[in-house]
């Protein structure tokens, strides 16, 4: 699906493959949308660290599900104190591009892409100070597995930071979602090929497993509202879209289920969430 559908988007969001961040209240008119995509790796990494100075800057950091390598290449830009930056995806056109937009910013000394699987990647224990996953935990199939691997690759000391799509918390009494709910998130995962969702309450039981310090967790749903009808709209444009159609059925399967990730949204069964924790330090 990434294969076909990368270019599209380069094309028309360029190298930041995630929502924006759009401040409260929504105003309305023209917005630039890959701005809000940089603020987004921005708040996000400021939510998650808070006080620089009881926060370290990072001196490396693992892109894990890293895309074309946005985040990642901003990351290093971001903090001088990198020296090392690192990132995985399944797709090697996602990694081909990820590479080639890294030559092209001057940055192949410090930032390097691999093919690699994020549920059991070749990665060292403990190489990261920073170990960041943008949008990737949704396609992960064993959550606790994909949670543990976060976990042993970051560094002693360092933070992990997971922004993912989950479902709504169930309400008490409550065994499952709704049949209809149940029936909406199978149309997105079909269309994106993704493994059943899990809420974020999920996420912070197998980071308090884990035995992370600081753990947190917030809900942005409101804050990504303008994202999925922009995109659905730049499909729309005629360029774009007879491209599409050429391109074959999963991208256009790809291209209608932003309706339905939309109306997950408005009916509150969709969530974007932040999830932090820090690594405990090792034994004096």
């Amino acid at each position: 699906f990434y294969d076909d559908s990368s270019a599209i988007w380069l094309d028309v969001w360029g190298e930041h493959m995630h929502h924006g961040y759009y401040p409260l209240p929504h105003k309305g008119g023209k917005v630039d949308h890959q701005a809000a995509q940089v603020d987004m790796i921005d708040r996000s990494l400021e939510w998650a660290y808070g006080d620089s100075e009881k926060n370290p800057q990072p001196k490396s950091v693992v892109d894990v599900g890293c895309g074309v390598g946005g985040s990642s290449r901003h990351i290093a830009k971001k903090y001088s104190t990198i020296d090392k930056a690192r990132g995985i995806s399944l797709s090697p056109f996602q990694i081909e591009r990820a590479t080639a937009f890294t030559k092209e910013q001057g940055l192949e000394k410090v930032v390097e892409y691999k093919v690699d699987d994020a549920m059991k990647s070749k990665f060292e224990d403990n190489e990261f100070d920073l170990t960041w996953s943008m949008e990737s935990g949704e396609h992960m199939p064993d959550k606790k597995q994909f949670m543990n691997e976060l976990f042993r690759v970051t560094a002693p000391g360092g933070r992990i930071i997971v922004v993912t799509w989950c479902h709504r918390e169930l309400e008490e009494g409550e065994t499952g979602l709704t049949d209809k709910e149940t029936r909406l998130l199978n149309r997105i995962n079909d269309a994106y090929y993704l493994p059943d969702w899990v809420p974020a309450s999920h996420y912070l039981t197998l980071a308090k497993g884990l035995g992370l310090e600081d753990i947190r967790s917030d809900d942005w749903s409101p804050f990504i509202a303008p994202f999925w009808p922009a995109v659905f709209f730049s499909a729309l444009v005629p360029r774009n879209f007879f491209r599409m159609m050429r391109t074959g059925v999963t991208t256009i399967k790809g291209a209608i289920a932003t309706l339905w990730m939309l109306r997950g949204f408005q009916k509150g069964l969709v969530k974007f969430a932040l999830i932090t924790g820090r690594k405990p330090d090792v034994a004096l």
